[in-house]
């Protein structure tokens, strides 16, 4: 599975050790930020434009709270990306949001929680059927 990851200066050290991770999990990983990305915006839009345009099935984003990347890429046309602290979410989120993207706060999470909720997320497709109905909604919304 191709996975895009992106940080800012706060999320770059724990995206380092994640494209790590995943590298040894056979994952191909495509960086958008191989130096910290200035801002947030920066880093989270360059982590959507790459799954909107194909080049990667799934993707995880790097802030501080991971709920400025989960705002700035929503405004694009398209993305779904879910800030999640815990497995729960982030499994659910991919199966009924169709979640593309989910965003970690390196100054909520550790790694080694963080990697079993970026494992968690990446294990789980998303269910369509009757989810797919609000997504459809969301999609009009905008």
């Amino acid at each position: 599975m191709d996975v895009v990851i992106g940080a800012d200066r706060d999320g770059f050290e724990m995206k380092e050790a994640v494209k790590a991770y995943l590298t040894d999990h056979a994952y191909r990983v495509i960086d958008v930020s191989p130096e910290p990305a200035a801002d947030f915006v920066d880093s989270s839009v360059a982590v959507a434009e790459k799954i909107l345009t194909g080049a990667a099935h799934k993707a995880i984003m790097f802030d501080r709270y991971g709920v400025g990347s989960a705002m700035a890429s929503n405004k694009l046309k398209g993305m779904v990306t879910a800030n999640v602290s815990e497995e729960n979410t982030a499994h659910m989120t991919a199966e009924h949001n169709g979640a593309k993207a989910i965003s970690i706060g390196t100054g909520i999470l550790g790694l080694d929680k963080a990697l079993t909720i970026i494992q968690r997320y990446l294990d789980t497709e998303y269910a369509g059927g009757r989810h797919q109905v609000r997504l459809d909604m969301l999609e009009k919304m905008i």
